[in-house]
């Protein structure tokens, strides 16, 4: 159970963070993504190990789980900025600026998350089905490539539509989605050496 509890930790905190960050544009080499690229880019190898150990049921109930704390740092983060600030406290503007910003991308994510998170558990299961769980390295890039898509268009185009010009907007979508499957490819021996810990620990428990 502490591989199950270290994963969802780590998928939470990953989609967290995520958000925090996603505010600043970076560059990787040529390519125009959002900060937060890397820390969710985590979320869907945790995913691909809950699903492939566990099972698809209790994976869903960890990505409701990261749902619910979606809205909560959502409306923790409206709560901070609508709190009246000491009155030595001079950064009040700065501050909403930049949660304001994070606002509205974890509004964005919310939206992309459920559609992309489901997506990835079931395309995950499904295709372990038709192989009868052969071939992992298939089923965790295939599921995440797909859901990764997804999650970008719905993410990117809700979080910056009307910030940046749309030239740039669809540029952030197709370097975030490039990073993310370049992720997928790398996270492959880590999600199979996390499998195989977890399932080694278990037949030893």
């Amino acid at each position: 159970m502490y591989g199950f509890t270290l994963l969802t930790s780590l998928f939470i905190g990953g989609l967290v963070i995520a958000d925090v960050l996603a505010s600043k544009i970076i560059m990787i080499g040529s390519l125009t993504v959002s900060a937060g690229v890397l820390a969710y880019s985590i979320t869907f190898t945790c995913t691909d190990i809950l699903g492939e150990v566990f099972g698809k049921e209790r994976t869903r109930k960890v990505v409701m789980a990261g749902f619910i704390t979606k809205v909560l740092v959502l409306v923790l983060m409206q709560i901070s900025i609508l709190w009246p600030a000491a009155v030595f406290w001079k950064n009040q503007a700065a501050y909403e600026t930049v949660l304001n910003a994070g606002s509205r991308i974890v509004i964005a994510s919310i939206f992309a998350y459920l559609t992309s998170q489901f997506t990835d558990v079931w395309i995950f299961s499904k295709i372990k089905e038709k192989t009868e769980g052969k071939y992992l390295w298939l089923r965790n890039n295939v599921s995440t490539i797909i859901s990764q898509f997804i999650d970008t268009v719905i993410f990117i185009t809700i979080a910056f539509y009307g910030v940046f010009p749309n030239s740039v907007v669809l540029s952030i979508i197709i370097g975030q989605w490039f990073i993310k499957i370049v992720v997928a490819l790398i996270d492959t021996p880590f999600v199979y050496a996390g499998v195989n810990i977890l399932r080694k620990h278990s037949d030893h428990s």
